[in-house]
């Protein structure tokens, strides 16, 4: 299984960048595919997910509105497009797969599967 993140970069505060997340390895048919990320010296967290089959998504309250969690099943390929970003967006990024309740999302103990992360830097 292979999680291959990539679209990171140097951003200045208001701009935009679009991560994307290429799956292979399995069958991600039944999978949420999440984004979390995380900051030096902070824990992992939450950013958005989205069901692989369907359209559900859920974001973290500090990305909604600004964020967009997307997906193309035929190339395997989950994307992140982030506007209007902000200092304190700058993190490693992660995408992930499992299969968690909805409830769950944003617990990343329930995804079984990560990519390398891919790094954003947003400056002021």
């Amino acid at each position: 299984v292979q999680l291959q993140a990539s679209g990171g970069g140097l951003v200045q505060a208001g701009g935009s960048l679009r991560l994307s997340c290429a799956f292979s390895g399995r069958s991600f048919r039944n999978d949420v595919m999440g984004w979390f990320r995380q900051a030096p010296g902070k824990e992992r967290e939450f950013v958005a997910a989205i069901r692989w089959s369907g359209s559900t998504t859920r974001y973290a309250d500090s990305v909604k509105g600004r964020f967009a969690i997307s997906r193309d099943n035929a190339k395997n390929t989950v994307f992140l497009q982030m506007n209007s970003l902000k200092p304190e967006d700058t993190a490693h990024y992660y995408c992930a797969a499992g299969r968690p309740v909805y409830s769950a999302w944003d617990q990343k103990a329930l995804y079984l599967d990560w990519g390398q992360g891919t790094l954003v830097t947003v400056s002021s």
